[in-house]
């Protein structure tokens, strides 16, 4: 209850004094930081609250969260990349390998932050605020390789948009995570440039994919904001695997431009953080027309300015939630040779159901979409990756290092566990649009529009606000595991419909494995799957942060704070 108090307080705080800063001034009397401050599970709002009163400097916390990369999760050496043709990475088994590369231009930000707001007394929305991108995530000043060894050294010759908005409220891009391999894999984030990442709760277990590295390290309070991509499961996933809130955007919400692509019809960019405040502040920076993207015009009027405002702890009074059960299949449901939920997911996600119920919500359960089965198993990916990649190489300019998927295939730069997937890639080689069906947006696509119609027509017969169901309806596997059953929900119904998506924690194993909470809403509801996901998260409180990546050693935080 104490902990449930203050951490109300903490809220009310950040909320009076507002997510714009800038109407609050810098107090430039303190006479310097004291060494107590500890950015374990530290929010923006804490962050800004230090930077205000002068316990810290942008320098100061900058070198704090470089520090605990340092100590917990120090990148390798280019030398000791992984070669393309191991099997699986060399790892070593006490090494998290979630960051591959610092930002040799953050401490120089930092102090240019320090002089700015001593000179104006204002902070911008995201002052100073340490931000971990994902390796397909373009950035002028750092390569981005995409997990793939033919784009080793890539450096993009701009920055991508969402990365443009996060310089813009002057966040300080602190590092680049380690990702799968072109995003190919939902399971497991190993790159060929960097092995395999490990997740920041059970190093023998993996934290999915392909965005483990971003959610291994926010999850470690390596970095405050964690940027991923979501094609299919790539933010929702790690997101349940690590104790964390994303979320994936409705298609058009938020810009594609400068994010390697996957399949430029479902790909999107968002945050991957430890709070819904935090996601609720990031994404309201990120949403928002991009001339360079024109999905983006289906969101002009429809995305939010700020998406705090939605934040209330009685958010969940009234709203209708519909539990898919077929997401959730037990023995008891089938006699058939089907993969069944892992029990204790089973009974984490009851107990989730009685939570909303208690926190005001109205529970139909079960909620069901005619034809479910048969319309979901209509609509599986199908392959643009050829074309979409080719067209983002096409923007690297003269120096890019490869000019199309061909090359990489011809030299056999890419991991054995990739080659089913570029033999996909590769047997299509015509335009998205050329293709029976066509393989381009919800609306040209006949599988898809099917799908999003039957779960919208679903949803307005029942008045249904948001659909439940668990991210994952099995734990995280250990690392090397293929065989056993994965539970990956993720896929099933936002990628194809377009629909937005929010995974938020739903509690722990009774080993201390992460298990997450999806809630699945109408296209630019991205609003109320916040509202609903804050008011179950300030109910249950179920983040913890992980044991093995706790406070640094005071001899360690003197040499920071000093340098």
């Amino acid at each position: 209850m104490l902990r449930r108090l203050r951490m109300s307080f903490r809220l009310i705080v950040c909320l009076l004094i507002g997510l714009c800063t800038a109407c609050e001034p810098v107090n430039r009397a303190s006479t310097g930081p004291t060494p107590g401050i500890d950015v374990i599970e530290l929010s923006i709002c804490q962050a800004h609250e230090a930077l205000r009163s002068g316990r810290i400097s942008c320098e100061q916390l900058t070198r704090r969260y470089l520090q605990r990369i340092e100590t917990y999760d120090p990148p390798t050496k280019a030398d000791a990349a992984p070669s393309p043709s191991a099997s699986r990475s060399p790892t070593p088994a006490n090494r998290l390998n979630a960051i591959i590369a610092m930002n040799p231009n953050a401490l120089a930000r930092a102090r240019q932050l320090d002089r700015q707001s001593a000179k104006t007394g204002r902070l911008r929305r995201l002052h100073c605020i340490p931000v971990i991108l994902k390796d397909n995530v373009d950035t002028a000043d750092m390569p981005t390789e995409a997990g793939s060894i033919a784009l080793k050294g890539s450096v993009p010759p701009d920055d991508a948009f969402l990365v443009q908005r996060l310089r813009a409220e002057d966040a300080i891009i602190l590092a680049k995570s380690n990702m799968g391999e072109w995003a190919f894999s939902p399971y497991q984030t190993i790159s060929s440039t960097h092995g395999e990442t490990r997740n920041a709760y059970a190093l023998d277990r993996v934290p999915a994919g392909s965005s483990g590295g971003t959610a291994s390290a926010i999850a470690a309070n390596l970095g405050i904001i964690g940027i991923g991509t979501d094609t299919g499961n790539s933010i929702r996933g790690p997101a349940s695997h690590l104790a964390l809130v994303g979320i994936r955007s409705t298609l058009g919400a938020t810009s594609r431009d400068g994010i390697v692509p996957l399949l430029g019809n479902r790909d999107v960019g968002g945050p991957l953080m430890r709070t819904v405040t935090d996601t609720a502040i990031v994404y309201s920076v990120l949403a928002g027309y991009d001339p360079a993207d024109p999905l983006t015009q289906a969101g002009i009027g429809r995305v939010k300015p700020d998406y705090r405002r939605y934040l209330k702890r009685d958010g969940l009074q009234g709203a209708r939630l519909g539990v898919l059960r077929a997401l959730v299949v037990t023995e008891t449901d089938t006699g058939m040779d089907v993969d069944t939920a892992d029990p204790e997911v089973v009974v984490r996600f009851d107990q989730a159901i009685e939570d909303l119920r208690e926190a005001g919500a109205v529970i139909i359960d079960p909620f069901q979409i005619p034809d479910f089965e048969r319309l979901t198993e209509a609509t599986g990916f199908c392959s643009r990756f050829r074309y979409d990649l080719n067209r983002y190489l096409n923007t690297l300019g003269p120096n890019a290092p490869i000019r199309s998927l061909g090359e990489v295939v011809a030299s056999n730069q890419f991991l054995p566990q990739s080659a089913g997937a570029m033999q996909w890639a590769m047997a299509v080689d015509v335009d998205p649009g050329s293709q029976q069906p066509p393989c381009v947006d919800v609306q040209g696509d006949p599988r898809r529009k099917a799908l999003l119609e039957a779960v919208l027509a679903a949803m307005d017969e029942q008045q249904i606000d948001a659909i439940l169901y668990p991210s994952w309806s099995h734990p995280p596997r250990l690392l090397g595991d293929s065989e056993s059953p994965h539970g990956n929900n993720s896929p099933v119904l936002a990628p194809h419909t377009g629909q937005p998506a929010i995974t938020v924690p739903m509690g722990f194993t009774d080993s201390g494995l992460p298990l997450g909470l999806q809630l699945l809403a109408r296209s630019f509801d991205e609003h109320k799957l916040l509202q609903y996901a804050y008011a179950y998260e300030q109910a249950t409180q179920h983040r913890r942060p992980p044991p093995g990546f706790g406070p640094l050693q005071p001899e360690a935080l003197s040499m920071t704070l000093a340098r």
